[in-house]
């Protein structure tokens, strides 16, 4: 591909090839792996393993899962509100799979894809919320 700036000068653009190329696919690798995560997580607690995958219903199990009133769909959906919401959600994720709180900020908040593997695929079982 070439780009003409100025009479006389031509740049060439190479396409990315070998690694850059590749990382054109990592979203939708990370994508796979979260959904599949997900999908375990949802069937510990006992949820069909599909609500992984559709959108807005899958908050709803979520919120299910740890004993949220359904009501707080409408947090996800307030800028700013709905990232106090998700810790606050994922705080109670990893309590309700018996794990700590630094778990819930460490695990699924700040490296979220990781700690949400070690919860599907891991040892953790679903104890049930804490507030049911």
């Amino acid at each position: 591909m070439s780009i003409g700036f100025m009479p006389g000068i031509v740049l060439t653009a190479a396409e990315p090839t070998g690694f850059l190329a590749g990382l054109g696919l990592l979203p939708l690798v990370i994508a796979v792996v979260v959904i599949a995560a997900w999908w375990k997580i949802f069937t510990k607690a006992g949820k069909p393993g599909w609500a992984a995958i559709i959108p807005i219903y899958n908050l709803i199990v979520w919120l299910d899962i740890v004993g949220r009133p359904v009501w707080w769909i409408i947090l996800f959906l307030i800028p700013v509100v709905n990232f106090v919401a998700a810790i606050i959600v994922s705080i109670d994720t990893a309590q309700v799979f018996g794990k700590s709180v630094a778990f819930g900020i460490v695990g699924l908040v700040i490296f979220s894809v990781i700690g949400f593997l070690i919860l599907g695929f891991g040892s953790a079982t679903y104890q049930g919320p804490a507030r049911a």
